[in-house]
């Protein structure tokens, strides 16, 4: 009798044993867990804090005050004001006239270059804009703020150390004298870079701006929202409400999963290959790219759709036959109408995916260097990620912090995305 109580209390024993250490096993599981998830998100967030240090600069520019004598004798000798004189008159020398009467003690050849390197180039941009619009400038003075060249402007934003000798930064100190005796005048501002944010692309950086990626990225999502949705929709319905199961349609579900994975250069050199070799379509246009990237958002979209297809309930589709409809008014008055949110967050998955693609891009000539901003599908264009990969090639600072700047407005137009497919996802869905 002893031996079979006993029995039973060393199988309780060994079961908790063995209780305990699974316990103990999965309570190791769940920190490891959390910690890579923690680890995860501090990389994330290590990423984002290196991103926005260096690029938030980019949305200030640095601008100087000059006083400007608009004189007839260099914009319009002749006094015609005739709008091919104004729009060819030597503005430069305008910009050069208005620094040397600020700095008068400057007279040797070389100092004088320095002298001139203080502004961009695109001062003199400024100034003719403000003749053409307004000739009566003409023979008149003027307090003008013109932008600052790119190494003043990453000395005054702080990322040219003026403490350091002068042989180990790019600004001479007989320049960083001259900067300082105009912040003490004031004539030295940091100011909101709305240049940043309208121009396009620039050798200069301080005249370097998305304005032409964004419309490129705009015309070209444009194009590729309106040829992948209507075909993504189109043929998850016909393979989810009307093919029927043979091979041929298994055949074409699994080239269609098989091109969701398929690297996104692959659609790039067909595009290179029949869009532009074959069709003899232009390169470095939205239209091209578009659609490229309609053929490798598709997948995405059908999957997404055939899903949300599937998640209606078989009772719609019995209700809606039971009482007379046809096959097709079932489909596009019942099914389609309840499964739209899903497509529509499918789809805005899709379109942010193609946001960010730049490899497909490449392959069809989206990396030339436009500085217009286009103003449709076929005029050559770039887009944000392919901008931002040509700056980061680039080696001057002020580049540094415009492609970090660049990669936070691609990021926030990303999260503006997938913010709206969750609220579309949430106010539209229904549950069954």
């Amino acid at each position: 009798m002893s031996k079979m109580h006993l029995d039973p209390q060393r199988t309780i024993e060994r079961v908790n044993a063995t209780l305990g250490r699974r316990y103990r096993k999965e309570q190791r599981f769940r920190r490891f867990g959390l910690g890579a998830v923690a680890l995860g998100l501090l990389f994330v967030a290590l990423m984002f804090l290196n991103i926005i240090g260096t690029g938030y600069s980019a949305f200030q520019q640095t601008r100087v005050l000059l006083d400007i004598n608009y004189s007839e004798e260099m914009i319009d000798p002749e006094g015609t004001r005739d709008p091919a004189i104004l729009s060819s008159a030597n503005y430069a020398g305008v910009i050069k006239q208005a620094l040397r009467d600020r700095f008068p003690g400057v007279t040797s050849r070389g100092d004088k270059r320095e002298l001139y390197t203080l502004v961009s180039s695109g001062a003199a941009l400024i100034l003719r804009q403000q003749v053409m619009e307004n000739p009566g400038l003409i023979g008149t003075r003027a307090s003008v703020w013109v932008p600052a060249d790119d190494d003043i402007d990453m000395l005054v934003k702080g990322h040219i150390d003026r403490a350091v000798p002068e042989s180990e930064r790019r600004v001479k100190d007989q320049m960083v004298a001259w900067v300082e005796s105009l912040e003490v005048e004031g004539r030295v501002a940091k100011v909101f870079n709305t240049t940043f944010l309208t121009s396009g692309d620039s050798r200069e950086p301080e005249l370097a701006g998305i304005g032409g990626a964004v419309m490129g990225s705009l015309y070209t999502l444009i194009v590729t929202l309106l040829l992948s949705f209507p075909i993504g929709v189109a043929t998850a319905v016909y393979l989810e409400e009307f093919a029927p199961r043979n091979r041929w349609t298994d055949l074409v579900e699994v080239n269609i999963n098989n091109l969701a994975a398929v690297p996104s250069i692959v659609f790039g050199l067909l595009g290179l290959a029949v869009f532009i070799n074959f069709f003899g379509l232009p390169r470095s246009a939205p239209l091209v790219g578009g659609m490229v990237l309609t053929l490798m958002t598709l997948p995405t979209i059908i999957i997404a759709s055939r899903a949300a297809l599937k998640a209606v309930p078989p009772s719609i589709r019995e209700a809606a036959l039971g009482v007379g409809a046809s096959r097709m008014q079932t489909v596009f008055h019942h099914v389609l109408p309840l499964a739209m949110p899903g497509m529509l967050t499918g789809t805005i998955i899709g379109m942010a995916q193609a946001l960010g693609e730049s490899a497909p891009l490449l392959m069809i000539g989206m990396v030339a260097f436009i500085v217009d901003i286009p103003g449709g599908a076929l005029d050559p264009s770039t887009v944000l990620p392919v901008q931002i990969f040509l700056w980061a090639d680039s080696p001057e600072r002020g580049f540094v912090e415009k492609t970090s700047a660049a990669i936070m407005v691609l990021l926030g137009f990303l999260i503006l995305m997938n913010v709206l497919a969750v609220i579309l996802r949430k106010r539209f869905e229904r549950r069954w």
